[in-house]
């Protein structure tokens, strides 16, 4: 299979990793295993962002303290990130966790510079603890990181198959896209990502592919170019 993209920063929401009422199940961990596995094989350098939603979720936190409750929310990622290295480490695969909340006795401290020599060197880097500071997505963080580490495109794996004109479980002619412009998305306050991570694209000229984590092939068809989801540039 013929390789479209060779460095991706792959976001993976919280909620993939749940399941069975258990805020980690370790079956959905395993299975986001393989397919990263699958393409540390291909050779693809793969940067990937976790989000907390199954453990945490900042915004359902009532009238917690904004910043008290990202915080929250950012060592969420961390547990994620922790499982999913462990899961790669006995499948074979090179793994490091970075983290932009410093804990230097659970995970590598994040910067840019080490990030490109782990990619560089073929390892799996998890970027764990989103941007490190409150009021910003695991989304934004996943941009801001595709951005630091010159990825050639932002990969969201969402519990949707597409970007739709609206919520498809809601309107049931809601228009489904494949292609998208930024501005489009912006202008149209679509539902795809958070405004701050496709402006960050945007300047960028990071294109952005919204797919369903769901159909296990799809990130393998994604970075060999066939058509999924919907593609944001």
């Amino acid at each position: 299979m013929e390789l479209k993209y060779k460095r991706i920063s792959l976001k993976l929401s919280g909620e993939a990793m749940g399941g069975k009422g258990e805020s980690l199940d370790f079956d959905a961990v395993d299975v986001i295993a393989e397919q990263i596995a699958s393409l540390y094989k291909m050779g693809v350098q793969v940067g990937v962002t976790l989000g907390g939603g199954n453990i945490w979720r900042g915004r359902s936190s009532g009238d917690m303290d904004r910043n008290r409750a990202d915080h929250m929310g950012m060592l969420a990622t961390v547990i994620n990130s922790l499982a999913v290295q462990d899961a790669l480490e006995k499948k074979g695969v090179p793994c490091v966790v970075m983290s932009s909340v410093e804990m230097p006795r659970i995970a590598d401290g994040y910067c840019s510079r080490n990030a490109l020599k782990a990619l560089d060197e073929n390892k799996v880097v998890i970027f764990a603890g989103g941007t490190g500071v409150p009021f910003f997505s695991t989304d934004t963080a996943a941009a801001l990181k595709a951005a630091e580490t010159h990825a050639e495109v932002l990969m969201l794996a969402k519990n949707v198959d597409a970007v739709y004109s609206a919520d498809p479980k809601l309107v049931k002619d809601a228009k489904r896209y494949t292609h998208l412009s930024y501005d489009d998305v912006i202008e149209q306050n679509l539902n795809a990502t958070d405004i701050t991570a496709i402006t960050l694209c945007r300047e960028q000229k990071i294109p952005i592919l919204v797919f369903a984590m769901k159909e296990e092939e799809n990130i393998l068809k994604a970075v060999c170019g066939e058509e999924v989801g919907t593609l944001i540039n």
